[in-house]
């Protein structure tokens, strides 16, 4: 099984950016030891502060050498996840474009949040993700992460 971690802007700063909400653990870091947890699931990791990149990887994810991606990769084996965890950060409450391409794949998409976003500001409540996401995980940290990946496995095996 395939997953791929997205992870989009500022949570390239995990670790160092307000870690009374987010924690003190970098991203890699924890990578590692969701790796060692499951070793049976192959899992890439992307990140960026460029919603239209995180479009791109998710018309990958679901298309692969479909998908009209800017750098021109291909990929002929088709899509190239069985299943997306997505943190798309304050896209979450802004973007239609990552809405929308959730919509166009078949992929199953978990939305992860590491707060409370329920708990946060007023503007943090709405999320244009979550009516295309398969299911939704906020509040349990980065273990938030692994508890999509074992969603996303027992959804495959049906």
């Amino acid at each position: 099984m395939k997953i791929l971690i997205i992870n989009g802007p500022n949570l390239n700063l995990l670790g160092r950016r307000e870690p009374g909400i987010y924690g003190a653990e970098t991203f890699e870091k924890f990578l590692d030891q969701l790796r060692e947890i499951f070793p049976q699931v192959e899992i890439e990791y992307f990140q960026s502060n460029i919603e239209g990149e995180i479009v791109d990887r998710l018309h990958q994810a679901g298309f692969g050498g479909e998908a009209n991606l800017r750098d021109g990769a291909t990929h002929p084996d088709g899509g190239l996840a069985d299943g997306v965890v997505l943190n798309a950060g304050a896209y979450t409450h802004t973007s239609v474009a990552i809405h929308d391409a959730i919509k166009a794949i078949k992929t199953p998409v978990i939305e992860v949040h590491i707060s409370n976003v329920h708990q946060r500001e007023e503007f943090r409540h709405h999320s244009y993700i979550s009516p295309a996401a398969a299911g939704i995980i906020v509040g349990f940290g980065l273990d938030g992460y692994r508890l999509a990946i074992e969603g996303l496995m027992r959804k495959s095996n049906g």
